[in-house]
């Protein structure tokens, strides 16, 4: 198996472990106290299991809708993180980088799916420009011809 074909397994776990890893985080708060937050605690019920969900389908395979779930997931959990600590999510707020560490090791999982499926969409687009690209001729032969 080449190098080409061992990134996008690469990346698919790669992903899958940063969800995961939001989704646990997501988790753990919702039952050290969030889940006593009104409308904030069964949002966190609901992107832990989401994450949970699409990282499992991601390590069965990667179509273009759990990618696009997965970059959802991650940037509204972001969204989420932002509001919190600007205008208030529904009456909640929270400040700073706490709870610590969940806040940071969230901030960082969910930024790293974001990264990776960029890489992912980058690596996949110069693939396929590489596929579509006319066949090149050996320059050599050609001056010759000239």
């Amino acid at each position: 198996m080449s190098t080409g074909g061992l990134l996008a397994p690469a990346l698919r776990l790669a992903i899958a472990a940063t969800l995961a890893t939001s989704g646990y985080i997501h988790a753990q708060l919702y039952v050290d106290g969030y889940r006593g937050i009104h409308i904030i605690g069964p949002l966190f019920l609901l992107q832990a299991s989401g994450s949970f969900a699409v990282a499992a389908l991601l390590l069965m395979g990667s179509p273009l809708l759990l990618r696009a779930a997965a970059a959802g997931l991650a940037l509204g959990a972001l969204g989420g993180f932002t509001a919190s600590r600007t205008v208030g999510v529904f009456g909640f707020t929270e400040n700073g980088l706490q709870p610590a560490p969940q806040a940071v090791l969230s901030l960082l999982a969910e930024t790293g799916t974001l990264l990776l499926l960029a890489i992912w969409q980058a690596t996949a687009t110069i693939r396929r420009a590489g596929r579509n690209r006319p066949p090149q001729g050996n320059p050599v032969e050609e001056a010759a011809v000239k």
